[in-house]
Order: structure tokens, then sequence, then C-alpha cells
């Protein structure tokens, strides 16, 4: 039986967007410009890093495989999960939870990365890759009706379109397009959000700020497995 955060949806949608831009800008930061959350950004640095003679070339080329394979992963581990009747979202969470703690645990302890393609550094980016690569997967596998909480580009694009048509009072289904946009707007403050606080996090607490989006991946967890009864009340 697969379940999903139904009450809640709003919750884990704004959580995990708030993780997203937490692990994105702290690992940019720590990581020398390394994108985890997504792998457009990883493309274009490459490109300009390879002209400009850069380092850090290695790591955002092993993003691109990292991320596929953490993705592939979360598929199997989800049909698993669901041929034998469970619900895999908590699952997922608990993976990527897992992930981003080795990403802070190993970056405490081989902290300062100075060589960007060094292995220390290579490792701990990587983690933080496979994270994001698992909530992506959860994304379309368990939340495909929310908003997406790691890129925010289409999300961005989509809300100026709606609130452009609200304004003008174009919009063919106004309750729709009213709908529609309420549904990304928290995503999108979550995920700014998160992102100032993993530039400050990585900045004055290093590796140990992962703690509080673990805390709120654990905190997502408890909600998707808690009674249908309660998921409705949250």
């Amino acid at each position: 039986m697969k379940l999903q955060i139904t009450g809640g949806g709003t919750s884990a949608g704004t959580g995990l967007a708030f993780v997203a831009g937490f692990v994105d800008a702290a690992a940019f930061i720590a990581l020398t410009g390394l994108f985890t959350a997504h792998v457009t950004g990883n493309f274009v640095l490459i490109g300009a890093e390879l002209v400009a003679s850069s380092t850090g070339v290695l790591a955002k080329l092993l993003a691109l495989p990292v991320f596929m394979g953490a993705v592939a992963g979360a598929r199997i581990l989800a049909l698993f999960l669901e041929r034998r009747d469970a619900d895999p979202l908590p699952w997922l969470l608990a993976a990527e939870a897992g992930l981003l703690a080795g990403f802070g645990l190993c970056g405490t302890l081989w902290s300062p990365l100075i060589a960007p393609d060094g292995v220390p550094a290579l490792i701990v980016g990587m983690l933080a890759v496979a994270a994001m690569g698992v909530q992506n997967a959860i994304g379309r596998l368990s939340l495909g009706h929310l908003a997406p909480t790691t890129v925010m580009t289409v999300s961005v694009s989509q809300a100026v379109i709606d609130a452009t048509d609200l304004a003008l009072r174009i919009s063919g289904n106004p309750g729709q397009t009213r709908a529609r946009l309420l549904r990304v707007l928290p995503a999108i403050a979550a995920f700014a959000a998160g992102a100032l606080f993993g530039a400050f996090g990585i900045a004055y607490l290093a590796f140990g700020c992962i703690a509080l989006p673990i805390a709120i991946l654990i905190s997502l967890i408890v909600l998707a497995t808690a009674p249908a009864g309660a998921k409705a009340a949250t």
C-alpha cells in the first residue's frame, strides 16, 4: 500500500524545499561552487572552469553519474517496498537523511577541505549530491502532487505567469490559477529561506549546520508514518 502525506502535503513540500535550498547553498560555499540539488548549474560551471583552468572540475563531472545513480537507487528501493505493500516515502526520506548525515559527519571530520578535487572533498560532495538525487526521486515517486522542491526555475516562471494573469484578469479559470499559484509559492519561499540559512550556517557553524535539514527530514518521516487521522489533522 502506497501512502502519501495528504493533509501535511504543504508541510512536506515546504520542508523539502527548505532542505534543498539549505544543502545547495551550504555545499556550494563549502565545495568550491558544487551544485547538489540540481545538475544544470554544474554543466555551466564545468565549461567556465575548463576555460579558466580552475579547480573543482572533477567533482562537477562526477555529480551527474552520482545524481543519476541515486535516483536509480531510489527507484529500485521504492519498487522493492511497493511490491511488499509498504510505503516507500518514509524509507526514501530516511535514506536522504542518512546521506546528509554522512555529508555533515565526513565534512566535519575532514575539514578543512583544501583540495576541491581531493578524495575527501569528492566524497563529501558526492554524499550531498546523492542526498539531493534521492530528494528529486521522492518528488517524482511519492510526492508528484506537490510543487518541485529542488529546482525553482519552472516554479518561479509559472508563479509569475499566474500572478500576471490574475492581476490582468485574463485567466480562463481564476480559481484554478490561484490554487496553482498558492501551491508553488510556499516551496519558492522555503527554498530561498533554506539557501539563506544554509549560507550563514556553513559560514558560522561549518558542517554542523547540517543538523537542521536532517531534523526537518526526521519530522517528515514522523509525519509520513503517522496514522491517517493524524496526517489529516496536520
